[in-house]
């Protein structure tokens, strides 16, 4: 499959199979964020791979709204960067998050990214609940959860590469269509 291809195809998927991600595409996806460039070569993106089903499904709390699909995934990665490290972890952790959605893509691991950072659970930021359910030391902050699982079998479409005229490209300085 092409580059393009796979960005037209990747999606953020919701629903999932009951059958596990299989151990060989979890180690793929996870060599995919380690393999990402990171600013200055520092690479302060931290994974955490969850595999119990109970665990998977206790993530669903990290958000008041939008981590409803971590009820029904198999497997979660919860991307965290080292802030002390450095200060370019959000957009390290960001990259890394991307590689493992078109690497789970790839693979057929229907994939969806969970926003934390910046969000709220019931009583807590999202931040905190996570760094109480998993035991985080303080040096790690959470960007996201990345929700994993197998294909339910819908179709999906592809997507549509938009215009370069439609308002989203310049050439020179803003305003000026490419």
């Amino acid at each position: 499959m092409s580059f393009m291809d796979l960005l037209r195809r990747r999606a953020s998927i919701r629903h999932y199979a009951a059958e596990p991600v299989p151990a060989d595409k979890l180690e793929k996806i996870l060599e995919a964020g380690l393999l990402t460039p990171s600013s200055r070569n520092l690479r302060p993106v931290r994974l955490i791979a969850v595999t119990d089903a109970d665990a998977v499904h206790a993530l669903a709390e990290c958000k008041t709204a939008g981590a409803g699909m971590l009820r029904e995934a198999t497997c979660a990665i919860v991307v965290l960067g080292d802030s002390k490290l450095s200060d370019a972890w959000i957009e390290d952790t960001s990259l890394s998050l991307f590689s493992m959605q078109l690497m789970a893509t790839e693979l057929g691991v229907e994939n969806c990214w969970v926003q934390c950072r910046a969000r709220q659970a019931a009583t807590e930021s999202s931040d905190a609940f996570l760094h109480t359910l998993l035991d985080l030391p303080d040096n790690l902050s959470v960007e996201a959860v990345l929700a994993l699982g197998m294909s339910t079998g819908e179709e999906k479409k592809t997507k549509d590469v938009p215009s370069l005229h439609e308002g989203q490209v310049f050439l020179g300085k803003y305003g000026v269509r490419y």
